[in-house]
Parts: C-alpha cells; structure tokens; sequence
C-alpha cells in the first residue's frame, strides 16, 4: 500500500510540473490508450503468475 501511495504522490508531482512547464502530458489521452497500458500489467501478471 505504501508503494502505490508514493507512486499516486510522485505522479501528482510529475503532473503539476508538466502543466507548469505548459508540457503535453506522458500519458494517452483516450481510454483505448489507457486499457493498453492495463492490457500490458495484466498481461505481465499473467505470465509471472503462470512461471
């Protein structure tokens, strides 16, 4: 729980200072964009938990 706090912070931090710098976002923008990145983590937990 610990580590997906600092990760939910660090993000926030990367955020604020991506719109401070009037920088795009590193992230996609649509949510076929964001159901890849979960398709990649699930797939990864996938193959380690059958390994």
């Amino acid at each position: 729980m610990n580590q997906v706090l600092l990760s939910a912070i660090s993000g926030l931090i990367v955020g604020a200072l991506f719109s401070f710098l009037k920088l795009p976002i590193p992230a996609p923008p649509t949510l076929a964009g964001v159901m890849g990145i979960i398709g990649i983590y699930l797939g990864f937990w996938l193959v380690n938990t059958l390994i």
